[in-house]
């Protein structure tokens, strides 16, 4: 691992009740392809090529995939392009599924922006930003904002995205849909939350 830091978009997401009762083995790995195959897709509108990102790093229930900084992939299109889009696959999916198989099988997913100086190596990245990333995802109130809503996705961005991107509604990015709701704590420092419920992307046919 080099010792010099490269500055990453990073993208977290998270399965919910991954492990519930009825979710066996398989089918764990089962919406594990699909979130892979979801976010792929989603990556492909986004203009994320292989080229444009880092290895991703399997989380078992969960994807961490850090993103290069080009110019022709700005930050603005992971809001507006590829966690819409993903939000339509998942919309899809779970409206394919029978009320019984829903219980077992219905994708729902926690995701979490940051961006930040982190190091990188053939196995993975690590760093303060990448931690910040997982404990945005992993907050009980993000899990809770999930549980309350209808729609498959929650979507949490650091102080970082929300001042830089947000606020400053690039690409008709909306900031009346992103609310100040939590903060984490990562190395002794406070990192304020916003969060943002998706809207699928309606593409034209």
């Amino acid at each position: 691992m080099t010792s010099h830091p490269v500055h990453r978009s990073i993208l977290a997401l998270d399965i919910e009740s991954s492990t519930a009762p009825l979710r066996t083995n398989p089918i764990k790995k089962e919406l594990r392809d699909l979130l892979y195959g979801f976010l792929n897709k989603a990556m492909e509108y986004a203009g994320v090529g292989e080229e444009r990102h880092d290895r991703l790093d399997d989380r078992g229930d969960g994807i961490l995939l850090p993103i290069r900084p080009v110019d022709d992939v700005p930050k603005t299109f992971l809001l507006s392009r590829l966690v819409p889009e993903l939000t339509r696959q998942l919309t899809d999916y779970n409206l394919g599924l029978s009320s019984v198989e829903r219980m077992r099988r219905e994708l729902r997913v926690r995701a979490a922006i940051h961006a930040g100086d982190i190091l990188c190596d053939e196995t993975g990245c690590i760093g303060e930003a990448v931690d910040v990333a997982c404990r945005m995802l992993d907050s009980p109130k993000l899990k809770a904002v999930l549980r309350s809503v209808p729609a498959p996705m929650v979507l949490a961005v650091s102080s970082e995205i929300y001042w830089g991107i947000v606020r400053h509604e690039y690409g008709g990015i909306d900031a009346s849909d992103y609310h100040p709701h939590y903060s984490v704590v990562v190395c002794g420092r406070r990192q304020q939350v916003f969060v943002h419920v998706p809207s699928p992307l309606v593409l034209a046919s």
